[in-house]
């Protein structure tokens, strides 16, 4: 279809708002992407969808579906064989916990009501959970800048090791700075350059503590010695050091490993929980407008029962009730200026895209669309929602167009047919 016939009735803007619904990345973008479509057996399952899901929403509340991290670079990591940082792995980790409570909202207590939505079970069923690699995980990394002591036997006899030497050189250090030293520093206190353990000595007093410098200050002052006395100390937390990054280098090729083959697993859930995203954001818009499932039917009729425009106010709105296609295919709509003309065919073209996008409408019960072939709008915009006015040759040309494209089951919504005295705002 025409973007421009879809903009004149501004369904960009119902998927502006839609997306507002969403919550991660997949599901806003399969929201702005939504385009109607004109084959009824898939907007019959496109309405299914959020009806099976509004009611989920009134049974059960929203799903606990939260935004996550794309996995694209991870999967090009993991492709190669490559080791995943901590901050990668915990966002694999989150994914597994989503699915995980989704599956758990969807089946806890509903055991005896699955068969009441197909739709959404095809989708909940689809998502991978992996209890053992998420529990691994996140008893693995702190954070992404933290690797924990249990995340290895080796990593917590290093850890430990390494808090007893500094415990010893800090003791160490603590009674050079309150010996006969003292009157050398800058300040009694222990400080660390270059990974090292040093103390602030006056730069007159350099020379009368033996040791190597690591630093100096900017005004030139101070100069930051390590005693030789904790030289070899130092040594031997430095090789600890060494021995924690390559331990911890091990544990995040392991993590990564037991991740590797779960590739494809982890891509549906991305793609799933983007749809269930997207399903459950049509179903809240709908619940905010208290719109309701249209009837499709084949006789090629539209019947709207206190219909309403979903921009216009819920407090001031004027509902209306229209019918076209039974007795009549041709409805020509007429009153007074400011009448609300423009809105009504505004109405009518936006709540049929709407739900043949699988959007509830803001109508009544009982409202029923014809999946038309397609829909063609020419509105003229002095009275509309929005601004920006047609000339009268761009009216034409899109009448033109129109004419060349439409069938005996397309819907043509014209506003002001004919008519070249509509006002020009200049821009």
């Amino acid at each position: 279809m025409n973007r421009m016939f879809l903009e004149k009735l501004e369904f960009d803007k119902i998927l502006d708002i839609l997306s507002n619904y969403c919550i991660t990345e997949f599901g806003k973008k399969l929201a702005i992407d939504l385009c109607p479509s004109y084959d009824k057996s898939t907007v019959y399952n496109l309405l299914s969808e959020t009806s099976e899901a509004s009611s989920l929403v009134y049974k059960k509340n929203e799903p606990p579906i939260l935004p996550f991290y794309e996995l694209k670079n991870i999967y090009n990591i993991l492709e190669i064989n490559g080791i995943l940082s901590a901050k990668y792995l915990l966002e694999v980790a989150k994914l597994l916990r989503i699915a995980n409570q989704l599956k758990e909202y969807f089946y806890k207590d509903n055991e005896n009501d699955i068969h009441l939505f197909p739709i959404l079970e095809k989708y909940f069923s689809s998502l991978y959970t992996n209890i053992s690699i998420e529990q691994k995980i996140d008893k693995s990394i702190l954070d992404e800048f933290t690797i924990s002591d249990d995340a290895s036997a080796e990593l917590a006899n290093i850890r430990r090791k390494e808090r007893k030497l500094e415990e010893n050189i800090k003791q160490k250090l603590d009674n050079f700075i309150h010996s006969s030293y003292s009157k050398y520093l800058q300040e009694a206190l222990i400080t660390i350059r270059n990974d090292r353990y040093v103390v602030p000595v006056k730069e007159e007093y350099r020379t009368m503590i033996k040791g190597f410098i690591h630093d100096i200050s900017s005004s030139g002052s101070t100069v930051f010695i390590e005693p030789i006395s904790i030289f070899e100390m130092n040594n031997e937390m430095a090789s600890l050091k060494s021995l924690e990054a390559i331990e911890i280098e091990n544990i995040l090729r392991n993590l990564s490993n037991m991740v590797s083959p779960y590739i494809n697993e982890l891509k549906t859930n991305e793609e799933t929980i983007g749809k269930l995203d997207f399903i459950f954001a049509k179903a809240k818009y709908a619940i905010e407008l208290n719109a309701v499932c249209p009837k499709l039917n084949d006789e090629k009729f539209l019947y709207f029962l206190g219909a309403r425009h979903p921009f216009i106010d819920k407090s001031v709105v004027v509902p209306i009730d229209i019918h076209l296609g039974k007795d009549f295919s041709t409805l020509v709509i007429t009153g007074p200026n400011t009448g609300g003309k423009t809105v009504t065919l505004k109405t009518v073209g936006l709540l049929t895209l709407m739900a043949c996008s699988g959007l509830h409408i803001p109508a009544n019960t009982n409202s029923s669309i014809y999946v038309f072939d397609n829909i063609y709008s020419d509105i003229g915009d002095e009275q509309s929602i929005q601004e920006s006015l047609s000339t009268f040759s761009s009216h034409m040309r899109n009448i033109i167009e129109i004419l060349d494209n439409c069938t005996s089951n397309s819907l043509v919504l014209l506003d002001e047919l004919g008519s070249r005295n509509r006002p020009y705002r200049r821009k």
